[in-house]
């Protein structure tokens, strides 16, 4: 007669991954409090300092080497901008503030800023996503920073002028269509019956984005990203990224 037969133990459940360290750099203590209460609540991020300003951040970052920086733009002392090439270097920045315009918005992504998200559009559960994927080096962009982009690479167009289709080789022509000025408004682009997100999206499509910079600044999934381009491209009957854009454009 055999033995019983003895019960496998469980494997031991794997380790929990440690939490996501934060820096938050804001000269509004309140500002500071909230976004601390905020990450803190969340079991997978905890915040490890706090700053007034560029200075006290990049002390703090070589104190305690955060994963992610959030930092404000305009801060007295050391600003944001001012602070930010030398933060980088120490961890991935996300620029976290309630300024969106243009040129700020450029510079803070020229000088590495991981992503931009405006206060007021985002939601808690955005933000922790946001912070996470940065860390990862996926790029965050809200709406209104992207917006302003966008309103950037319209508003130069007309300072230069706009090649003619018959100069353009295959290989340039959707860099070139992707800065063209639309001639047409949006009654023009109403006759393609595209929503508001697909024409969002769309426009994100004209600036030049990737499915992926298109997904994290809508904060959506790159798969639904496929979904809508796959939609705009049936409206639009075109089948690439270049026809859509000349089409949308109003140059084709």
């Amino acid at each position: 007669m055999r033995p019983p037969r003895q019960p496998q133990p469980f494997p031991p459940p794997a380790p929990a991954s440690p939490p996501l360290r934060v820096l938050v750099a804001d000269d509004n203590p309140v500002v500071r409090a909230g976004l601390t209460a905020l990450l803190s609540g969340h079991p997978d991020t905890t915040v490890v300092a706090e700053a007034r300003d560029g200075r006290e951040a990049y002390e703090a970052a070589v104190r305690h080497r955060p994963d992610v920086i959030l930092l404000d733009v305009r801060m007295p002392g050391v600003d944001g901008i001012s602070a930010l090439p030398h933060l980088v270097g120490l961890a991935p920045v996300m620029m976290l503030t309630y300024s969106h315009e243009t040129e700020t918005v450029r510079e803070a992504l020229r000088l590495g800023a991981g992503g931009y998200l405006v206060h007021g559009e985002f939601t808690t559960e955005q933000l922790v996503t946001a912070v996470r994927d940065v860390r990862e080096g996926r790029p965050h962009v809200t709406p209104g920073a992207a917006r302003a982009l966008l309103a950037e690479l319209r508003g130069d167009a007309p300072a230069h002028a706009a090649p003619q289709l018959s100069e353009l080789s295959p290989d340039s022509a959707p860099q070139a269509l992707s800065q063209l000025q639309p001639s047409m408004g949006q009654s023009f682009r109403s006759r393609f019956r595209l929503s508001s997100r697909e024409a969002e999206i769309m426009d994100l499509i004209a600036s030049g984005m990737t499915n992926q910079q298109i997904a994290a600044a809508c904060f959506i999934s790159e798969k639904t990203v496929k979904n809508h381009i796959n939609r705009i491209f049936a409206k639009l009957h075109t089948t690439t990224r270049s026809q859509a854009t000349a089409k949308w454009l109003g140059v084709a």
